[in-house]
């Protein structure tokens, strides 16, 4: 059997890459209730740290790209296996920074650059790769709900230590946990240049990409990533902080976090369940509507602890249920040739939403006590996305190839 058919059974395929998304998802979406502590022990301001988190937000969209890029061409299994090597050290390290350079260096380049290689343009593509077609949306949605599984179990896990074992041994139990993702790297071993196998040359990395840049849809689906970052990025920095300025207690926010993971394995699984059945592009829209019209309802809300668990939990049906269709209409745009790279580039752009979100939502808090004027922008931007999404065609593209190919 050559190396580019599936030569795990299906099950374990998922379960090595959905876990690996748990864990590596799941540690960057708790670092949210160790904000207020690092600002405590620091003293270097919510803004301050705030920027270093949202510079881990950037660089884990800049990372994909060039891990996808990697990945394609000499597999995804070390790629992976760096990946949460670099995960571990930098959440361990996390609190003996004193400084915002250090924090950077540790949360961002360290930390969200591993999760970035171990993150979801590697892990998505390695299962479009080893997946049958008819397969592939469930697959996708089974994995995007990993890293959902991996913030409502890590969220409450993480409130409970920090009670219990203080902060800095939290955050260290968290980064011991993310080596249990270093079995995958073998289960997914292989690159979509193994997959191609015989036939027509695939398109090499420069010119799938110089296509995918001329595609009017490919450019509005990063566009519509782009708000979902900013969306995302927010939520997971800041909700411990929008819980805090309701006048509730720390655990609200720890149930909140893991509210939101719960709710987004529901909203994964079915998203990947509805790609098979509707419009990628409409089911995009829904969701960015339903966004903006929940976070309309929570601001004319009163700010209890019912209502804060029960916004979190419709926004976790909408978290992260944007991957599946997004990774899937790329798929279809190009096929699996390039997948890694060019889902890379737009997991970039929804990083750059996501350094805007985490950063903005700091910054405005700081400097009027609210955050308030974040949900007002966040709304806007989940209209405009919504709209964005309903120009693009599915047809898939044929892609070009060179003469030799020919």
């Amino acid at each position: 059997m050559t190396e580019s058919k599936r030569v795990h059974p299906l099950w374990l395929v998922l379960l090595a890459a959905a876990g690996t998304f748990a864990l590596t998802m799941g540690v960057r979406q708790t670092m949210g209730l160790f904000l207020s502590p690092l600002n405590t022990a620091t003293g270097l301001g919510l803004a301050s740290i705030s920027l270093a988190f949202a510079f881990g937000q950037l660089w884990w969209g800049l990372t994909q790209p060039f891990a996808g890029a990697v990945a394609d061409k000499i597999g995804t299994g070390r790629v992976i296996l760096i990946g949460a090597l670099l995960v571990a050290l930098g959440t361990v390290l996390t609190p003996y920074m004193n400084s915002t350079l250090g924090l950077v260096v540790v949360i961002g380049l360290l930390a969200a650059g591993g999760a970035g290689m171990a993150g979801p343009a590697v892990l998505m593509s390695a299962v479009t790769r080893l997946t049958p077609p008819e397969k592939r949306g469930f697959a996708t949605g089974i994995v995007n709900a990993g890293g959902s599984t991996g913030q409502f179990l890590l969220a409450p896990l993480a409130a409970t230590l920090m009670v219990g074992v203080g902060w800095v041994n939290a955050m260290q139990v968290l980064g011991v946990l993310v080596l249990f993702a270093l079995p995958a790297a073998w289960v997914l071993k292989g690159n979509s240049v193994q997959a191609a196998g015989a036939g027509p040359k695939p398109q090499g990395t420069r010119e799938a990409i110089g296509q995918a840049l001329r595609n009017p849809s490919y450019l509005m689906l990063a566009c519509g990533f782009f708000v979902c970052g900013f969306h995302v990025a927010f939520l997971a920095t800041h909700l411990p902080g929008v819980v805090a300025a309701c006048g509730l207690t720390p655990q609200w926010a720890g149930w909140a976090l893991s509210l939101l993971g719960l709710f987004n394995i529901v909203g994964s699984v079915a998203m990947g369940w509805a790609v098979g059945r509707w419009r990628m592009k409409s089911l995009l829209s829904l969701v960015y509507a339903t966004r903006a019209l929940a976070v309309l309802v929570f601001l004319l809300s009163p700010r209890t602890g019912p209502i804060v668990l029960v916004f979190a939990a419709v926004m976790g049906v909408t978290f992260l249920s944007t991957v599946p269709p997004t990774a899937g209409l790329v798929a279809k745009f190009f096929g699996p040739a390039n997948m890694a790279t060019l889902f890379g580039i737009v997991m970039l752009s929804h990083q750059v939403g996501g350094f805007l979100g985490a950063w903005l939502g700091g910054t405005v808090f700081q400097a009027t006590g609210s955050y308030d004027w974040v949900w007002y922008v966040d709304i806007v931007l989940a209209v405009g996305a919504a709209l964005v999404h309903l120009p693009i065609r599915e047809a898939k593209l044929q892609p070009k190839v060179g003469a030799a190919a020919a």
